[in-house]
């Protein structure tokens, strides 16, 4: 009866593995961890048909078994997410390398009973020295398993929590079972038995597999300390088979029974240990709130914060992301959004870290939002207080979690937005006075930045004023020989060889001129006047209308604003113009007057190549960010300055491949103050 059980069992167990062989090789996709993942079910089939035609203890089938460990080994290997240059990038190493070898020695031994087929004490000592090896293995597997999941970023454990979840419970049985043989120094039946079809019934979960992080999180100490967790677990689970076995011999009845049960009951907590986020959360928490003083080694968590502020890293990322990152590891934030505080103290958005489907406005929040959250501290969306009104979009995201000031010298620089865990935590006072400390010191981060921003434009305006220098020396230059050329005009006129010699000087003259013209890169500025009462759609049209390009112009023919018209006229034209160069040939930059928020708005859209988030914030407005060959990238900059001057402001909507809208906001005048 066990021995059909046993063939139905792995039969099963080969047929369903065979199955997941063929899926993979079906999919389209290829890559290092779907061939190794495709490796290791083909070797697992193999194992179980070994299994079902020579039995569970034949040599043939131990190779299986081998083969199959080294195919999942090397699975988790493929998907191993990079680690740190330290310690514990030795330490998985070892792990691989042990459980690697153990692999190889015992397939080894398992072709040694053939040199002593006399000698039975020998052999019955490579037999213990196999099933020793076997367990050596299966720890060391569960061991490699556990880190690795650790290791992956937050948003890839949801993708191969169900695979790991299969491999510790498929290791933790054969543990249970080699364990068991190791103290009973016989293989149970039982067990053996009813491994095919639990081989079967885990297998559906490795359906599910995907890549790992790409990215290592580097873990914290207290993370580290449970590191230990799970050795220790096994430590203990090793010493209550022991107890359980001295129990069941006691009472040989039900040894059989006492197996079985063990054995499904401890693979049954690796199934629900491994993919479930939150019974992990609630387990690290139990442990630091009854082991700690304090829910965070804050020695390891500060070096951590610094570190991610501090080193940009192989990608070179910018300080805004690294801001985001480092004060969402805290609480294990999955992702979040920087917004720093503009020139009016309204939050505008900057970057963003690991939350691509979050679209928010690039005016985030007004200036009141801004001087509320100055004294609120870490704010949790869900549960506000009552003197802060969040903005609409942030209140309406679901997934957005909390709310931290950036705050340097009572200032507020900005505020991350963190997007909520799939199990958020309840936060207590000593996460928002952690998240409240790293928020001025990231705050610093940014000032300092900030500063060296500042710093840099300043020298390039005073090369801009070096170069201008250069240029007036070079027209000084021409004129006065130009001056010379027409007083000698007055005398030589009709001489020949003077007309000749005029002429090369013309020439010579108009290539310079030529050049210092390709040098400069602003157009004339006109003298500034107070703005007027203007209407703004026949302006707006006169100035659309001297473009090359088709620019269609539309709106309230009756709205009326307070502007310059020779400062509109330049600003206007730099992002009509940006719009037209952004567009392809020929097609069509709208231009739409109106009322909008008690201003006068005037909308620039083009369907173009559009523009970051990254890049609006850091480059679209700073002089000198030119994408323009012998430009000085004052465009933009000096765009927002006239604008500004006239009391308005521009706002910037854009993706990237989509297009983008720029949106000049002008103080309005009511009809019964226009002037006809």
């Amino acid at each position: 009866m066990i021995e059909l059980v046993i063939e139905w069992g792995h039969g099963l167990a080969a047929f369903l593995f065979a199955a997941l062989v063929i899926w993979q090789a079906t999919m389209r996709q290829a890559g290092g961890a779907r061939i190794a993942l495709t490796v290791a079910c083909a070797m697992t089939a193999l194992w179980c048909v070994l299994v079902t035609l020579r039995g569970p203890l034949g040599v043939a089938a131990g190779l299986g078994g081998n083969l199959s460990d080294l195919g999942w080994i090397g699975f988790m290997a493929a998907i191993q997410p990079p680690i740190a240059d330290d310690g514990r990038r030795r330490t998985v190493y070892a792990i691989y390398g042990i459980v690697i070898a153990a692999i190889l020695l015992g397939m080894l031994l398992r072709l040694l009973p053939f040199l002593f087929v006399g000698s039975p004490r020998i052999q019955d000592l490579i037999v213990v020295a196999i099933v020793a090896l076997r367990i050596v293995v299966t720890m060391g597997s569960l061991l490699i398993a556990h880190n690795l999941y650790a290791a992956a970023a937050p948003e890839a454990r949801w993708r191969i929590g169900s695979p790991m979840a299969a491999l510790a419970a498929i290791w933790v049985y054969d543990l249970n079972l080699s364990t068991v043989a190791y103290l009973a120094q016989k293989w149970p039946e039982e067990l053996f038995a009813l491994r095919g079809f639990f081989l079967a019934l885990v297998a559906p979960l490795l359906v599910s597999v995907s890549r790992a992080a790409e990215v290592d999180r580097l873990p914290p100490a207290r993370s580290a300390a449970l590191r230990f967790l799970p050795l220790t677990a096994i430590a203990i689970y090793v010493a209550a088979m022991v107890m359980l076995a001295r129990l069941l011999n006691l009472t040989h009845q039900i040894d059989r029974l006492g197996q079985v049960t063990i054995a499904i009951g401890f693979s049954g907590l690796a199934l629900a240990f491994f993919p479930s986020s939150r019974l992990r959360s609630g387990v690290k928490q139990g442990l630091s709130r009854h082991l700690f003083q304090h829910h965070y080694d804050y020695r390891v968590e500060w070096r951590q914060f610094t570190d991610t502020l501090g080193i940009p890293g192989r990608d070179d990322r910018a300080l805004g992301e690294r801001v985001v990152q480092a004060i969402a590891d805290i609480p294990d934030a999955p992702g979040g959004l920087l917004l720093l505080t503009a020139q009016d103290g309204a939050l505008e958005a900057a970057s963003r870290w690991n939350w691509a489907d979050l679209d928010p406005p690039q005016r985030a929040a007004n200036p009141s939002f801004g001087h509320a959250l100055l004294g609120a501290g870490t704010v949790e969306v869900a549960a506000p207080p009552d003197a802060l009104a969040l903005p609409d979009w942030i209140a309406d995201t679901a997934s957005a979690w909390l709310v931290v000031p950036l705050t340097h010298y009572d200032r507020l620089l900005g505020a991350v937005l963190l997007e909520k865990p799939h199990n958020p935590r309840a936060l207590d006072a000593e996460d928002h006075d952690l998240l409240r400390l790293a928020g001025r010191q990231a705050a610093s981060y940014l000032a300092e930045a900030l500063g060296q921003e500042a710093l840099s434009d300043a020298r390039r305006f005073d090369e801009f004023n070096r170069r201008f220098a250069f240029i007036m020396h070079d027209v000084k230059n021409l004129v006065s020989q130009l001056s010379l050329l027409a007083r000698n005009a007055e005398r030589h006129a009709d001489n020949p060889d003077f007309r000749k010699d005029m002429v090369a000087t013309l020439q010579s003259s108009v290539g310079k001129m030529n050049d210092l013209l390709a040098r400069l890169s602003q157009h004339h500025r006109a003298k500034p006047e107070e703005p007027t009462p203007q209407r703004l759609l026949p302006l707006v049209d006169r100035i659309g209308s001297r473009r090359d390009a088709p620019v269609e112009v539309s709106g309230d023919e009756d709205l009326v604003a307070l502007v310059d018209p020779a400062r509109l006229e330049q600003a206007l034209g730099h992002l009509i113009q940006n719009a037209i160069d952004a567009s392809s040939a020929g097609a069509v930059v709208e231009v739409l007057v109106g009322p909008r928020e008690g201003m006068a708005a005037i909308d620039v859209i083009d369907h173009g190549v559009g523009m970051s988030i990254e890049f609006v914030r850091t480059r679209l407005f700073h002089a000198f960010a030119s994408t323009k060959e012998g430009g000085f990238g004052i465009g933009a900059f000096e765009a927002r300055a006239l604008i500004a001057a006239m009391g308005g402001r521009i706002e910037v909507q854009s993706r990237e491949g989509e297009g983008t809208r720029f949106t000049v906001l002008l103080p309005i005048v009511r009809k019964t103050e226009a002037v006809a």
